[in-house]
């Protein structure tokens, strides 16, 4: 008796789309397009493209049946399915000594103590892979179906070093992977977590100058400080970097900015805009940016908000609507966030706002970012402030497509608690003026 050939589980099926006409039903089991088995979203895609395709799928009967799905080039047949990837997350393998995740206390939801080290992620989701988890055949697969771009943690290109910071002894060699994908011109970016004493300093200039031979495929390298929580007994003896330390890091890496413009046309290394505020140095122009390649990475989104809210404010008249608001935030931005504030009072004269820092009790007070602040923390240091009519958060907060905070505190659990409706800005200059609006 032959093995049962399994594939994927339809959950919705698009209505008026191909696959619906076709009569294609949720519940139905796909098992090849165009006569080839599915392995993940990628081979779905792939086989999708074409303007004609076959689609077998096993109805829950037991009945196969095949169909052809006429459609125009770029549409999409119209089946959803129950997994973003149609297939299992691969678990990174590496322990690296700079590991947040190793850095969470026990108690805390499944998936916040999973590792992922998914090449698909990074196409998907814009997450960072170390290439120590894909095979050949992966490599493959991005270089036939010319996926790009790939976004990698480089760490260091010292072999040994990388072995040593991501607990791998395959680590090293591993950025061989990278070769393949520049020789066949997959568009890459790049990232470097950085550990003091480790691979900073003279680690770096190596880093630097041998990730700047993968220009122009590699596209870009952000560099940013290691986030080190209160919960680091028995790991990896880490030390946070001072400001003296920042500062000597934004001149080391904007001397290589300067040199590798004036040979590629491209800045190319980046420091997150951590390394700026930490050291007290003014955010560079957006030109010195290329783009906003790293925006997700903390690079440059400083620098885009000021010019965001410069604008919204160019050519404003000052409005005497009356009212009131309060706004929270990380510590790290709330410089940023309270000269915006100074800039927009001029034009509200009337509105009274109130910013305040939230301290990171949860994590310790090295984690200084919006993004890892939890409600309980928002709770304890604004219940008895003046809040105004609304408080403010940032998007950073929230778990991607939900209203829910690190500690699975809810905006609404949140506004019940402070007794104050909360709104949630995203990080822009328009949405950013919005709170002065809506009073």
């Amino acid at each position: 008796m032959s093995r049962m050939q399994h594939g994927q589980i339809i959950r919705e099926v698009i209505g008026n789309s191909a696959a619906s006409e076709a009569g294609i039903c949720a519940g139905d089991e796909l098992l090849a397009v165009n006569g080839n088995p599915v392995k993940d979203i990628f081979d779905y895609q792939y086989e999708c493209a074409d303007t004609e395709i076959e689609v077998t799928v096993r109805h829950k009967d037991g009945e196969k049946d095949t169909f052809l799905l006429e459609k125009t080039e770029d549409e999409d047949p119209g089946l959803v399915f129950d997994d973003g990837i149609m297939d299992e997350y691969r678990r990174c393998r590496n322990k690296c000594i700079f590991c947040f995740i190793d850095q969470m206390p026990r108690g805390m939801r499944d998936t916040l103590y999973f590792k992922d080290d998914d090449s698909r992620l990074s196409f998907l989701q814009g997450n960072y892979v170390t290439l120590t988890n894909m095979s050949d055949d992966d490599i493959e697969r991005i270089i036939r179906y010319n996926l790009e771009p790939i976004n990698i943690s480089f760490q260091t290109t010292n072999p040994k070093l990388r072995n040593m910071m991501m607990g791998n002894r395959n680590a090293g060699a591993a950025l061989e992977k990278a070769d393949r994908l520049f020789e066949a011109g997959v568009r890459m970016n790049g990232q470097i977590v950085l550990c003091r004493g480790i691979n900073d300093g003279e680690e770096l200039d190596r880093s630097i100058k041998d990730l700047s031979g993968y220009i122009p495929c590699l596209e870009s390298v952000s560099v940013v400080p290691v986030g080190l929580s209160r919960f680091r007994e028995g790991l990896y003896p880490l030390e946070p970097f001072t400001r003296e330390d920042s500062v000597k890091l934004i001149r080391q890496i904007e001397g290589w900015q300067d040199r590798l413009y004036k040979e590629y046309g491209s800045h190319f290394i980046h420091a997150s805009d951590e390394w700026y505020l930490n050291a007290g140095i003014p955010i560079p122009a957006a030109d010195r940016y290329d783009d906003y390649l790293q925006l997700e990475n903390g690079v440059g989104m400083v620098r885009m908000l000021l010019d965001e809210v410069a604008e919204e404010l160019k050519g404003r008249r000052v409005n005497r609507k009356k009212g009131s608001f309060s706004a929270a935030t990380g510590q790290l931005i709330y410089p940023v966030i309270a000269e915006l504030m100074e800039r927009s009072k001029k034009y509200y004269p009337d509105i009274l706002a109130h910013l305040y820092p939230i301290r990171n009790d949860f994590f310790g007070e090295r984690i200084t970012v919006s993004g890892l602040l939890t409600g309980r923390d928002i709770i304890e240091q604004l219940k008895g402030r003046e809040l105004g009519d609304r408080l403010y958060l940032p998007e950073s907060l929230l778990r991607y497509g939900t209203e829910t905070l690190l500690d699975d505190m809810t905006v609404s659990g949140l506004s019940d608690a402070l007794q104050v409706p909360v709104g949630i800005v995203k990080s822009d200059g328009a949405s950013f003026m919005d709170m002065y609006e809506e009073c």
